[in-house]
């Protein structure tokens, strides 16, 4: 019976097949002689996927000691009319004017999608405040109500494919990761996704644990397609119904369905690295766990392969962006990409982290060295010498040519 189905529908979609072209030759012949004044398909294209994204802060709030939400709006005095629409996951790339130089950070969506939907839709997202930060002590200073932030569209792959992925998700988070499963766990509990999330979040200190009581809420809403475990390692632990310690392949397996789940992980490289060891006992198909990118790599002296001959050097990088030329200093301990943010060249980026390949450049002359996991090129872009500025360094002088213009 299966197998006649299925030529049954093999049947259909030949004979569909077969109207196609006559089906079209009608529809040419009724259309109207005036020419198209709007192309509805491309404004479509537009408004999902914009050039870019004018947003005001809204709200500021505190989270916990380290932690803030901002929420952003569009900007009224602004084009941007509303805001693009995303998948629980993904992430903004915001570009921040710092000590002179224009720089671009991804940061997380920590809302749902459908609040982002409608005249008074807003994304909000969640930054964790980091020792000696870069970007995260100007936004600390310098970001209030009512600044203006300019924003690429939701960008990133870290959201649930209904092909690949099943039903049931497993989160792993640490750190400032917990931000993509505070989206899905909102879009779950108000309705809007029928996944069922197992989220698992490794802290180290009871008070710094964002989203504690709302995610407690959240559970209370949706109790068959939501739960947060909370597993620390600080001793001792007060929290009623936390674990203790880290989260091991046991601790999976007490709370969660290894064989019908699909895990998610997202956090520190540390974590990566001890949950990667764990989950690595299930022995499971490379398809049902996906990461987030890793974020940049904050020593890359420890990293494989990486030539101890060049640490604490100062190359010179001739960079060729848009119509300029110019050449600049380019430490072996920093990325491609850095080294021009510094000489504010304002290079394009947004995962910084070697997937998007929104940077993508070509290397002239030179020799760079590349981290084999953030290695997101084609083939081709490695035979023909491309290569991602973001999760490039430099380990001779550098040539190398920007295919956009300078904004």
């Amino acid at each position: 019976m299966k197998n006649r189905v299925s030529v049954r529908w093999h049947l259909w979609d030949l004979l569909a097949f077969r109207r196609l072209v006559p089906n079209r030759k009608k529809r040419i012949a009724r259309a109207s002689s005036e020419p198209l004044t709007r192309d509805p398909i491309n404004e479509l294209a537009r408004q999902l996927h914009p050039d870019r994204l004018c947003l005001t802060i809204a709200e500021i709030r505190d989270e916990t000691k380290t932690t803030r939400t901002f929420k952003l709006v569009a900007d009224p005095d602004s084009d941007t009319r509303s805001l693009a629409y995303f998948r629980a996951g993904q992430y903004l790339s915001l570009r921040a004017h710092v000590n002179g130089a224009t720089v671009t950070r991804p940061y997380s969506i920590s809302s749902a999608p459908f609040e982002a939907l409608g005249k008074d839709g807003f994304y909000e997202i969640t930054i964790r405040q980091v020792e000696d930060g870069f970007l995260t002590g100007h936004i600390w200073e310098h970001w209030h109500v009512g600044t203006q932030i300019e924003s690429s569209d939701p960008a990133g792959f870290f959201y649930h494919e209904p092909l690949r992925d099943r039903q049931a998700i497993v989160g792993l988070a640490g750190g400032s990761g917990i931000t993509p499963f505070r989206s899905m766990a909102r879009e779950i509990a108000h309705g809007k996704s029928d996944l069922k999330l197992t989220l698992m979040y490794g802290s180290s200190d009871e008070e710094d644990i964002p989203f504690y009581d709302e995610f407690k809420e959240l559970e209370r809403k949706a109790p068959d397609q939501f739960k947060a475990v909370h597993v620390l390692s600080c001793e001792p632990v007060s929290l009623e119904g936390c674990e203790q310690g880290f989260i091991t392949a046991a601790l999976i397996e007490k709370h969660a369905d290894v064989e019908t789940s699909s895990f998610f992980v997202c956090g520190p490289p540390l974590m990566y690295q001890f949950v990667e060891k764990e989950l690595a006992t299930f022995n499971l198909p490379p398809k049902r766990i996906r990461r987030e990118v890793l974020g940049e790599v904050k020593d890359v002296a420890q990293l494989p392969g990486f030539p101890s001959n060049v640490v604490g050097k100062t190359f010179t990088l001739k960079v060729h962006i848009g119509d300029v030329t110019t050449e600049i200093p380019a430490r072996a301990d920093e990325t491609v990409l850095v080294a021009m943010e510094r000489a504010n060249l304002a290079p394009p980026s947004k995962c910084r982290s070697g997937e998007c390949g929104f940077c993508r450049s070509r290397l002239v002359q030179g020799e760079v060295y590349v981290n084999q996991e953030q290695d997101g090129r084609r083939a081709a872009d490695r035979q023909f010498n491309y290569f991602h500025p973001c999760s490039s360094w430099p380990i001779t002088d550098l040539e190398i040519h920007v295919p956009r213009s300078v904004d």
